[in-house]
């Protein structure tokens, strides 16, 4: 299933992306697409429902975060391998763990905001994994089935606070709008294979990432795994898994996003996101 929230920013409600592409409200089955609803058994309870008698939403409402109030926004940092090669950065022996603020999620077509004082804000796409249940010291074999879906995020980043300020990565990952998240949380059973999934992002229509799941160092089920052994996950939580090569810190010369510049990325089988950028 391709489920959605959908609405103004604030009061987004549930939705479910039909077959052909149509929107219709789940708001009499829930409240809304958040850690209280997250599960195996609501997904369930969803499934069993014929498409065709939720209503249509009509015209062309705005798409919101497809998960609401996540309670972690928790990234892994340099798990791609040819991405390791562009940072001319050592693969680390263990997976980079930081926190994005849950304040920077927004919509997948959101505006992004340049924060004041920004000279190196940059894009990437990546997996990002939806926890469907309470995880602690799960083992790697049983780590997928602890997982909700898979939606499709752009880790937006202040390079300059990130690597150039004292401290740690979380201040120039957690601008407000640095988090656009969806358009849909598609279910894991919609998702065959985590670890073989094409990613792509443009810049003002110029391809600049072009990659593939595939050259993670550590795959999705190490990661939950891995971090289960120093942190509980909840439903709800989201796990941003990495970007492949090809940001803006890593072109020659490094190239950074200004206002008026457009972003568009995909993940095969997660959807796309358009966003705008401007002045903060």
């Amino acid at each position: 299933m391709k489920l959605l929230r959908y609405g103004p920013v604030g009061a987004e409600k549930p939705g479910l992306c039909d077959a052909d592409g149509v929107i219709r409200d789940l708001s009499s089955v829930i409240d809304d697409l958040d850690p209280t609803t997250i599960s195996d058994e609501t997904f369930a309870r969803i499934a069993a429902l014929d498409p065709e008698s939720l209503p249509v939403v009509s015209g062309d409402p705005r798409i919101g975060a497809c998960v609401g109030r996540p309670g972690k926004f928790i990234c892994i940092g340099l798990n791609y391998s040819d991405h390791a090669q562009e940072a001319g950065m050592e693969l680390p022996p263990e997976p980079i763990i930081f926190l994005k603020a849950t304040s920077a999620v927004c919509g997948p077509n959101d505006t992004i905001e340049i924060p004041r004082g920004s000279t190196k804000t940059d894009w990437e796409v990546e997996l990002g994994v939806v926890i469907g249940k309470h995880t602690k010291y799960v083992d790697k074999a049983d780590a997928l089935d602890h997982v909700a879906g898979y939606c499709l995020i752009n880790d937006v980043s202040e390079r300059a606070f990130q690597l150039e300020h004292s401290g740690q990565w979380v201040k120039g990952k957690s601008a407000d709008t640095f988090g656009p998240i969806g358009p849909w949380l598609v279910t894991r059973d919609q998702v065959a294979d985590p670890q073989n999934l094409s990613m792509w992002l443009d810049v003002n229509g110029k391809r600049y990432q072009d990659g593939s799941t595939k050259t993670m160092a550590y795959g999705v089920a190490f990661v939950v795994s891995y971090l289960s052994r120093f942190m509980s996950l909840q439903p709800g939580d989201i796990i941003s898994t990495g970007t492949p090569p090809g940001v803006g810190m890593g072109q020659n010369p490094p190239v950074y996003l200004n206002p008026g510049d457009v972003m568009e990325l995909g993940i095969d089988g997660l959807g796309a996101q358009r966003q705008e950028v401007v002045q903060g």
